[in-house]
């Protein structure tokens, strides 16, 4: 299995005002990306060139949303995996840059 391009933890994955999981788990790589629960168990995946993710300009810095199979999330990730002192880009940009790129859609 290759490495993740992207992957976070302790996110909250939510479907409309209904909260699925406070510390979920989002992943990119191996062309899919996928919602998993804290225990690992499947929210949703899909294939990486369907998915839609995107940070609305209305939302806080760590949100962003994902479509897959026509399904909307609002997701909600924390900055605990940016290394001390190295700001980096936030976890949201970093996600929807990361679904860009595996998809082709540049980035």
């Amino acid at each position: 299995m290759a490495e993740p391009e992207f992957t976070a933890r302790g996110v909250r994955i939510g479907k409309g005002v209904r909260s699925l999981t406070r510390a979920g788990r989002v992943r990119v790589g191996d062309g899919r990306v996928e919602l998993l629960t804290s225990e690992g168990s499947e929210i949703d995946s899909a294939p990486v060139g369907t998915v839609r993710a995107s940070r609305p300009w209305f939302a806080p810095q760590g949100r962003a949303q994902a479509e897959l199979n026509g399904r909307r999330y609002q997701l909600t990730l924390t900055e605990r995996d940016s290394a001390p002192g190295e700001p980096g880009p936030p976890a949201a940009s970093r996600f929807v840059e990361a679904v860009r790129r595996a998809a082709g859609r540049g980035g």
